[in-house]
Parts: C-alpha cells; sequence; structure tokens
C-alpha cells in the first residue's frame, strides 16, 4: 500500500497535529523531498516528535523510510500519468481530457487537408467513377473505415466491395482486371495483407488508389493515385483514434467530390434518400 493510501485509510484517527502532517502531505507531496524531520514541523506547525510518531503510526519505523515512501509513490504517480493519448493522462478529469482530445482531432484534420491536393483527388474520382468494380482493402480499424467508405460508393451506383477478411480480400483482388480499382487503406502504408492486396490487383493490370500516411511506403509506391492521412506518433498512445479521424476525412472528402462530379451518382443517391424517406414513413 502506498504512503498516500495508508494516510487516506487512517485519516479519521489522527490527532490534531498528524491530521496536519496528513494534509500537507497529500496536499504538497514533492515538498518532502527537501524536507527534514525537524524543517517538516516547523513548516507544518508541530512537534517533531509528532512527526516521527505520525511516520510510525502508518508503518514506518521513523520520518526516513516514511520520506522514501513517499517520493516512491510520486515516482509511481508520474509513471502512471504517462500519456494515453496524445497530451492526454491518467489525471485529466473529463472536461480537460474532451478539450484535448478535441483540439488534437482538430489538428489531426487540418493537416489532412492541407496534405492532399486537388489534382490527387480529381485522379481519385475519375478512376472511382470509371471502374467497373472497387475493391476497397483494410485491416482493422482501416477496414471499418472501408467499410464505410462502400456503403458511401454503394448509395451513387457504384459496385464497391469491402470485406474485413483478409483472405477475402485477396480472393477478390485475384478476379480484377484492367478497368478496376483497388483503394487500400493502410495508416502505416505498410500493412503486409494491404501490401499483398494491392500486389494482386496490379499483377492483373487493376489501378490503385492509396489512403496512407505521408510520404514513400510500400502501398503508396504501387499506387497510382496517393491520398493522405495524418495520425499521431506517439509510440505509446493506446489505440489509433486521430488515425480513424484522418481517414474519414480522406473517404468523406472523397464521396462530396464524387457526388460533385457525376449527375448519376446524384440521382442515384437521390433515389436512396427517397427509400429511406418512403421507410420513415411506413
Amino acid at each position: 500500500m502506498s504512503a498516500f493510501a495508508k494516510i487516506k485509510a487512517v485519516q479519521n484517527s489522527l490527532s490534531a497535529s498528524e491530521s496536519k502532517l496528513a494534509a500537507f502531505t497529500l496536499e504538497s507531496p514533492s515538498a518532502l523531498r527537501d524536507l527534514s524531520s525537524q524543517q517538516l514541523a516547523s513548516t507544518v506547525g508541530v512537534s517533531q516528535s509528532s512527526v516521527v510518531k505520525f511516520a510510525q503510526k502508518l508503518g514506518y519505523r521513523g520520518y526516513p523510510a516514511f520520506k522514501l515512501s513517499v517520493i516512491d509513490a510520486l515516482n509511481k504517480k508520474a509513471h502512471q500519468s504517462a500519456r494515453l493519448h496524445g497530451e492526454i493522462t491518467l489525471e485529466d478529469d473529463f472536461n480537460e481530457m474532451a478539450d484535448k482530445l478535441l483540439a488534437g482531432k482538430i489538428n489531426v484534420l487540418s493537416e489532412t487537408r492541407n496534405l492532399n491536393e486537388k489534382a490527387a483527388f480529381a485522379q481519385a474520382v475519375r478512376k472511382l467513377l470509371d471502374a467497373q468494380r472497387i475493391l476497397i482493402a483494410g485491416i482493422g480499424g482501416s477496414a471499418l473505415v472501408a467499410k464505410d467508405l462502400s456503403y458511401k460508393l454503394q448509395k451513387l451506383g457504384l459496385h464497391a466491395i469491402a470485406d474485413s477478411d483478409s483472405h477475402i480480400q485477396l480472393a477478390n483482388a485475384a478476379t480484377f482486371n484492367v478497368g478496376d480499382v483497388v483503394v487500400a487503406i493502410s495508416e502505416s502504408g505498410s500493412t503486409h495483407e494491404v501490401t499483398r492486396v494491392v500486389k494482386e490487383a496490379r499483377r492483373h493490370g487493376s489501378s490503385v488508389i492509396s489512403i496512407t500516411r505521408y510520404g514513400k511506403t510500400p502501398i503508396t509506391q504501387l499506387a497510382d493515385v496517393s491520398l493522405y492521412s495524418v495520425a499521431e506518433s506517439e509510440p505509446t498512445r493506446l489505440s489509433s483514434i486521430h488515425a480513424r479521424t484522418a481517414q474519414n476525412l480522406v473517404i468523406d472528402l472523397l464521396f462530396i467530390a464524387l457526388i460533385q462530379a457525376s449527375e448519376l451518382g446524384r440521382n442515384t443517391l437521390s433515389r436512396t434518400n427517397q427509400a429511406f424517406a418512403r421507410l420513415r414513413k411506413s
């Protein structure tokens, strides 16, 4: 049990002097690093013997042992405050966490927007509109984005498929030919399963649109069109929250650009919207 936990456990049974020492330790634990027992007593306004008795009541032989326990607890607390995600720590309350997460998402969205050029999206839109079939490949969290994009393209009347199973993705790629398009989604740009799908599609003459991090990667080097998403670079993150945020922006931009470019797509989307309107009325 840490020194802090011990103090909280016995707070109700402390004398007036001990309560002062307990309050000071909990509120300003770092101060104990440089304080002797006499200095602590003077700072808090109690006798030195009260400091010793307080330490012993907590189960320590004396003040030095108590002091070392407090320092150890502080070090463990600092370690636990390592970033959970971006700048978010275990110590943040809900409002701090929410503000940091929102700021991080806004930053990722802005950077993703700035990385992508109009020409690349125009090329991607043309390839998708001209495609006979579209396979969207992604693994893990990227598979969720892939499925979302497939739904969006289907609403526009495009023949798009997405399956989370990498073997099925590979099997589909093996049936693709010239005129078909693979959209490869990978945060790293080097996901083995997705790279394998891309290579198989290229072997049969299919085009490839990549959505990856910026830079040369195994997937972008095989792609005809490269679109980019930004994610956090911290090696200690718990999940790729920002990666999904960035990828979703890219596929939303693609979806809206396709609507703008295709009258047939707009008409098909209108028909799907009308079908849902009728469903809500029934």
